[in-house]
């Protein structure tokens, strides 16, 4: 079964939902690889919620390049998981 729910659905509904550890690997491995890039003007949060996981994998599509999309779309499908 599809998981047809927006982005902007999913981000309202993990809005203030802990992210499961394997989001935050991805989160902080996003940071670590690609911070200045694409996400050079946010801070890592201590303890990201799948909201913030999302728009991370957001940022990635839109200020990264073509090494950025695989990680954001492991990012997006892991967040559609957890929900």
């Amino acid at each position: 079964m599809s998981d047809r729910r927006s982005f902007e659905e999913l981000k309202d509904i993990g809005a203030g939902l802990a992210a499961p550890d394997d989001i935050v690997r991805l989160y902080r491995q996003a940071f670590r690889e690609f911070g200045v890039q694409a996400l050079w003007d946010r801070r890592p949060s201590q303890r990201p919620t799948i909201a913030q996981a999302l728009a991370v994998a957001d940022r990635l599509r839109r200020e990264g390049n073509l090494k950025t999309l695989p990680l954001a779309a492991r990012i997006e499908a892991a967040c559609r998981a957890a929900l």
